[in-house]
């Protein structure tokens, strides 16, 4: 049986730093909700899993490196893998934030509740939208399709070519536009639900200034905007995990 070397061991290590830093902010595996010892020993296991696969492509190429350039090698690979991973959260903190905007506008900002990829107390409706969203995120194997994007990843950016900042920033800078103007989509009919609502309950207040028409009229708001979210809820979803898997599987 052949023993592992230090350049097996190298090698592993600098895989890891791509894949490491990739997981470490990709929605689903970052949660602060999987302790940290799960999602590290999770890295390390995709890791070695790869090693067979990519270790030597990447023993070729330090196997003759100096030191210098393994350090910059290592910094290049960890600002890749976290760029990826940056890119799918964008998808989920979009999500939240438009999630935030829909209880504004049905009149449920101040129903609090825990954040499932962040520790800040949101909306429950929007905590409700991202738990379901990461729920079907490995419900429907995108989980999957992360990994297939990594292993993908080493011939689009081979780690011979370094991380560029323009192109990380380009990539970031699409991202955030799919990424909002889906979210976008998804909120646009609760916003267009608060226009109506608000210039309704405006009109009435003008006519009946004695009146406080809008505490008045507030729970039937909240009502309205619960009956809009529980008939648009399934839809809305479906909009998103198809956009989210669209940019995972294309790029």
């Amino acid at each position: 049986m052949n023993g592992i070397g230090s350049d097996t061991v190298l090698s592993a290590f600098i895989l890891f730093c791509r894949i490491g830093s990739c997981l470490m902010l990709m929605p689903g595996f970052s949660s602060p909700r999987v302790p940290v010892m799960v999602r590290l020993f999770l890295s390390v296991a995709i890791t070695l899993a790869f090693v067979p696969l990519l270790g030597p492509d990447v023993i070729k190429l330090i196997h003759h490196v100096s030191t210098w350039d393994l350090l910059r090698l290592i910094a290049s690979e960890s600002l890749i893998g976290g760029m990826i991973g940056l890119m799918g959260q964008i998808f989920f903190s979009a999500l939240e934030t438009l999630g935030s905007a829909i209880a504004q506008e049905i009149g449920l900002a101040n129903a609090l509740g825990a954040s499932i990829e962040g520790t800040d107390s949101l909306p429950t409706v929007a905590s409700m939208l991202t738990f379901v969203a990461t729920g079907l995120f490995f419900i429907t194997n995108l989980h999957w399709e992360v990994l297939r994007g990594l292993v993908a990843s080493y011939r689009a950016l081979p780690m011979s070519s370094g991380f560029s900042p323009q192109f990380g920033l380009v990539q970031i800078g699409d991202a955030l536009s799919k990424a909002f103007m889906l979210s976008l989509r998804i909120a646009s009919p609760f916003i267009v639900f608060s226009l109506i609502v608000n210039l309704g309950i405006g009109i009435a207040s003008k006519m009946t200034p004695q009146i406080q028409v809008y505490f008045i009229t507030a729970p039937f708001v909240v009502f309205a905007g619960l009956v809009l979210l529980y008939f648009t809820f399934r839809p809305l979803l479906e909009m998103f995990m198809a956009g989210f898997s669209s940019w995972l599987i294309n790029g």
